[in-house]
């Protein structure tokens, strides 16, 4: 079986980050396990649906824990192995910290796929692990039904200077780092309507590793009050729980949100998943949605994969930080201010 004629999204019902388990079934199911209780040192753990776990090692240190994998997005080996590992990686960068070690995930048919297929897999995701300056250091793999894979990624930031989902302060400007629309043109990719080359947009924006810190002074890095990744959840998902465990409300500009050039047209011809029904579902009772039009409520509840950073940062240092990130992510916006806590979490304009 030559990887020429395997497009591996072929091979799995759903792909990427659009196979979240949907976020009001987890809550559920979390709420039914009894937790260990949290060492003093543990400064962040899963209660408020942040995206990594931070537990504090001196004064000056503390790691940054996460893990993340999937079924194939994409149909390429080697970009799907890129884009899985930008996107545990984007964790580490979520919480203000810098990736230093990972572990690979794997689940693999040995019998119906050949071993050149995970050779590029993993070749993909340790170029981005180098581009992080990180270290492959090991991982596990098992013989399964259907390929997955993915990253366990621990990293380090200073425990003063972390980034938070539940930070943001009434004031703040709202900048999202990537353009919106992975979950539908990637739909769109598994129903064989478009070619890997017409996503390339996409492509590029899922591989690209959301480093920004490497991008910003020190000053503008202390003006970030609050942040978080926009993954299988939505824009929609992600600016909901950011809201809420910062007891603040989100405005945001509906005209202002990056969109891939592609998307709204993907989303007109109903290239959808599950995702976007069950991130609408989870979010309903806590948005204010009457502003936007068909498409662009898709468009907020489109599963992301390897998606852009939301950041809540001080109004006095956004366009400076605006200026540096679009350096390296041109399609950084500002898309709203944070307000104090209304009768919705997020409100469209």
């Amino acid at each position: 079986m030559k990887n020429d004629f395997l497009p591996l999204t072929q091979t799995v019902q759903k792909g990427g980050c659009a196979a979240k388990v949907a976020a009001t079934e987890l809550r559920k199911i979390l709420n039914q396990v009894q937790f260990p209780k949290a060492h003093p040192e543990l400064l962040v753990d899963g209660r408020l649906f942040d995206d990594a776990g931070i537990y504090q090692v001196t004064e000056d240190i503390a790691l940054v824990q996460t893990l993340d994998f999937f079924t194939p997005i994409l149909d390429t080996p080697k970009l799907f192995g890129a884009v899985a590992a930008a996107n545990a990686l984007s964790d580490v960068y979520a919480m203000g910290g810098r990736p230093k070690t990972v572990m690979g995930i794997l689940a693999f048919p040995l019998a119906t796929m050949p071993d050149s297929v995970i050779v590029d897999v993993m070749q993909g995701a340790s170029d981005k692990v180098s581009e992080a300056k990180a270290n492959f250091v090991g991982g596990h793999s098992i013989d399964d039904d259907t390929l997955k894979f993915g990253l366990s990624v621990t990293g380090y930031v200073h425990p003063k200077k972390m980034w938070t989902n539940a930070g943001a302060k009434p004031g703040d400007h709202v900048i999202l780092t990537k353009p919106l629309g992975t979950g539908t043109m990637t739909a769109a990719l598994k129903r064989q309507a478009l070619s890997e080359n017409e996503i390339m947009e996409a492509i590029l924006s899922m591989a690209q590793i959301n480093n920004v810190i490497d991008y910003l002074s020190s000053e503008q890095l202390s003006a970030i009050h609050a942040a978080t990744d926009i993954t299988g959840f939505g824009f929609s998902g992600h600016a909901m729980q950011l809201a809420r465990a910062s007891e603040v409300s989100l405005k945001i500009n509906r005209n202002s949100l990056p969109t891939f050039s592609k998307a709204l047209n993907c989303l007109e011809q109903e290239f959808l998943t599950k995702a976007h029904r069950s991130n609408a579902d989870y979010t309903k009772d806590f948005l204010d949605v009457t502003a936007l039009d068909k498409l662009q409520n898709l468009l907020i509840h489109d599963p992301q994969t390897s998606g852009g950073l939301l950041l809540c940062v001080d109004p006095q240092f956004s366009t400076s930080i605006l200026n540096s990130l679009k350096k390296a992510f041109p399609a950084t916006s500002l898309i709203g201010q944070v307000e104090s806590q209304q009768s919705k979490a997020v409100i469209f304009e």
